[in-house]
């Protein structure tokens, strides 16, 4: 059976893991050792991020949502009863964003629901 040598292997291993740490402070872009662990942690956060960001962002809308209703003399609560009722398929994002961008576009969703 013939030898087989891993050099290029490492080499290309240790590569990547660098390639991931570029622009680290310190030994962590530069040493193995600390450049795993970096980019484990790293990877962490970038994760948890994803998870994260989903979440911040639906509170955001719920906010948004709440104060354009809120002018037109109804609540956030009430509002999603509503759309629950009457079947409306509209989600969170789009109405906040219709109601930030399209005003009246929102006022004659909102009087739709009121009826």
């Amino acid at each position: 059976m013939p030898r087989v040598k891993r050099g290029v292997m490492h080499t290309k291993h240790r590569a990547n893991i660098l390639k991931l740490t570029k622009g680290y402070n310190w030994g962590r872009k530069s040493k193995l050792k600390l450049a795993k662990t970096a980019a484990k942690r790293a990877g962490q956060f970038a994760f948890e991020g994803r998870r994260t960001k989903k979440r911040v962002n639906r509170r955001l809308w719920i906010v948004k949502l709440n104060a354009a209703v809120r002018k037109l003399e109804l609540t956030y609560s009430i509002l999603i009863d509503k759309m629950n009722k009457h079947k409306v398929g509209l989600d969170r994002k789009v109405l906040s964003q219709i109601a930030e961008h399209n005003p009246k576009v929102f006022e004659a969703v909102i009087a739709e629901l009121k009826k």
